[in-house]
C-alpha cells in the first residue's frame, strides 16, 4: 500500500529539466539562426559578399563546430553535466553577441569613415573585395566562438536525459527538448529580422546572445543529480532507474565505468551512430542555413517581409509538432507492443525516414506557389527531427551514462562534417549555377532552380541509405558494458 502511494505522489522533476534542455536549445538555435536570416538583406550589401561567401562561413562554422564536438562531449563528461553545461552555454552566448562588433572592426581595419561608406563601394571592385575579405574572417572567429560553445549543448542535454529517464521514456524527453531545435527556428524569422530592421542586425545578436546569459541562473538553482536533488522523491528515483542493473545504481560507481576515448571508435555501436549522424545532419542543417535565402531567390520574398516570416513560420510550425510525435512513436511500441526499445527506435527511425523524401517535391511544386515549397520542406525537417530524437536515444540504449556525452560528440563531430560538405558545396553550386544561367539543368529547371534541385535529391534519400547501414552495424540491440 504505501508503494502505490508513493507512485500516485510521484514528483515530476525530470519534467522541469526538459522544460530546461528545451529552452536551452530553443537559444541554441535562435543564436545560429540571426545570421541565417540578417546575411542576405542586411549584412550582404554592406559587406559585399555572395553566395559562395556565406557558404564559405557556414561550412567552417560546421567543421569547427565538428572538431569541438569530438571533444565537447568528453570535456562535459569530465566536467559534469552541471559545470559542463554552464560553460558551454556561457561560451556560445558570449560568441554570439561579438559577432554585433564585425562591421565597426571591418570598417576600422579597411580605413572607412562609416558603414553606409562601406555599402557604397562599387561592387566587384578592389575594396569592394578588401571589405567582404576582412568581414568574412572576422564573422568566421566569431562563428568559431559560437560553434566552440554551442558543441555541448547536446552532450550535455543527452546526459541529463539519461540520468533522468528510463530508456523507455528517452526518445519522448528528447523529442520535446529537441523541439527547441525547431522553436528556436520558429520564433527566429518573426523576431530577428523586425530587430535588424528596427536596431540594426547588430543588436538582433546581442539581444539574442544574450537569452543564454539569463538560462544559466535558472540552470545553477534547479539542476542537481537525481539522488541529490531534493525535488526528486524516492519515487521518481525508483522510477527513472526501473531499468538499470543493482551495479548502475551509484553515482560514484557510474562516474569511475568511463570507457578510455579511443576506445570508443573500437565498437560498431558507435560506428552506427556516427552514420546516423553524418548522413542526416547536414540536411537539417542545410535547411537551417538557407531556406531564407532560398525563399528570397527563388520567389523573391526577403526574411523581413510579412510573406517571407510567414513561410517560415509556416515550415518550422510542421516541423515542432510533428518531431514531437516522432519521439512518442517509441514509447508506444514499447507499452502497446512489448518491443525493446531499441527495436521500437529503430522502427521509428525507418519510418520517419521516408519524410524527407518529401523534398523531391520541393523544387517542382515551387512553380504553382511557394506555399509548397514551406510546407515540404516542413515534413522534411519534421522527419529529420523525430529520427534525430530517436538517433540520440540509442546511445543511452547501449552506453553506460559515463561515456553518452562522450559518443554523442563524437557523433556531432560526424554531423558537423557532413554539414561543413553540404554549405561550402551548395554555396559553390549556387553561384556557379546562377552564372551559367540556361546552359546548368537538372531534372528540367535551369540555373540556380537545377542547383537548389540538385540539393533537394541529396538530402531526400540520405535518411533511407542512413538506416540501412546502421542496421548493418548493429541488427540487434546490445549493451557496451565496461
Amino acid at each position: 500500500m504505501k508503494k502505490n502511494t508513493n507512485t500516485e505522489l510521484m514528483t515530476n522533476w525530470r519534467w522541469w529539466m526538459v522544460v530546461l534542455l528545451f529552452v536551452a536549445t530553443t537559444v541554441n538555435y535562435m543564436d545560429r539562426q540571426v545570421l541565417s536570416l540578417t546575411w542576405k538583406e542586411f549584412i550582404a550589401p554592406e559587406f559585399h559578399w555572395s553566395d559562395s561567401q556565406y557558404g564559405i562561413i557556414t561550412s567552417v562554422f560546421s567543421i569547427f563546430y565538428a572538431v569541438c564536438m569530438l571533444f565537447a562531449g568528453k570535456f562535459v563528461d569530465w566536467m559534469g553535466t552541471k559545470k559542463g553545461y554552464l560553460w558551454a552555454i556561457g561560451v556560445w552566448s558570449f560568441g554570439a553577441c561579438i559577432h554585433a562588433a564585425c562591421g565597426w572592426a571591418t570598417m576600422h581595419i579597411e580605413g572607412f569613415e562609416s558603414i553606409e561608406a562601406m555599402k557604397a563601394v562599387e561592387a566587384g571592385s578592389g575594396a569592394a573585395l578588401g571589405i567582404a575579405t576582412v568581414s568574412v574572417w572576422l564573422f568566421l572567429a566569431a562563428r568559431s566562438i559560437l560553434a566552440l560553445g554551442e558543441a555541448g549543448n547536446f552532450p550535455a542535454a543527452i546526459k541529463t536525459t539519461a540520468e533522468y529517464f528510463p530508456k523507455k521514456d528517452r526518445a519522448f524527453a528528447t523529442s520535446i527538448f529537441n523541439a527547441g531545435a525547431s522553436v528556436g527556428a520558429l520564433i527566429a524569422p518573426v523576431t530577428i529580422p523586425p530587430l535588424a530592421a528596427a536596431f540594426g542586425w547588430e543588436m538582433a545578436f546581442i539581444i539574442i546572445g544574450a537569452l543564454g546569459f539569463l538560462w544559466m541562473g535558472f540552470w545553477v538553482t534547479m539542476y542537481d543529480k537525481p539522488t541529490r536533488s531534493k525535488h526528486v522523491n524516492e519515487a521518481e528515483l525508483a522510477y527513472i532507474r526501473q531499468d538499470e542493473d543493482e551495479k548502475d545504481t551509484k553515482d560514484d560507481v557510474e562516474e569511475k565505468n568511463t570507457i578510455p576515448f579511443l576506445k570508443c571508435f573500437t565498437y560498431r555501436q558507435t560506428w552506427s551512430f556516427i552514420v546516423g549522424k553524418f548522413f542526416t545532419d547536414g540536411v537539417w542543417w542545410f535547411y537551417l542555413f538557407w531556406a531564407p535565402a532560398y525563399f528570397q531567390d527563388q520567389f523573391g520574398y526577403k526574411a523581413s517581409s510579412g510573406m517571407g516570416m510567414a513561410l517560415i513560420v509556416t515550415l518550422y510550425a510542421i516541423v515542432t509538432v510533428i518531431s514531437i510525435f516522432g519521439g512518442y512513436l517509441p514509447k508506444l511500441f514499447v507499452e502497446k507492443k512489448g518491443m525493446h526499445p531499441y527495436a521500437g527506435r529503430m522502427l521509428a527511425m525507418l519510418i520517419f525516414a521516408f519524410f524527407p523524401l518529401f523534398a523531391l517535391f520541393a523544387q517542382p511544386m515551387g512553380q504553382y506557389s511557394a506555399w509548397w515549397p514551406a510546407i515540404i520542406i516542413g515534413l522534411a525537417g519534421a522527419g529529420h527531427q523525430a529520427w534525430s530524437a530517436n538517433l540520440f536515444s540509442t546511445i543511452g540504449d547501449m552506453f553506460p551514462k559515463s561515456a553518452i556525452a562522450t559518443i554523442t560528440g563524437i557523433g556531432g563531430m560526424a554531423g558537423g562534417i557532413s554539414s561543413f560538405i553540404i554549405n561550402l558545396s551548395a554555396g559553390r553550386l549556387f553561384d556557379y549555377s546562377e552564372s551559367m544561367g540556361a546552359a546548368f539543368t537538372f531534372l528540367g529547371f535551369e540555373g540556380k532552380e537545377a542547383g537548389y534541385m540538385i540539393v533537394f535529391c541529396i538530402c531526400a534519400v540520405a535518411y533511407l541509405i542512413a538506416w540501412v547501414i546502421m542496421k548493418a552495424l548493429v541488427p540487434k540491440y546490445r549493451k557496451i558494458e565496461e
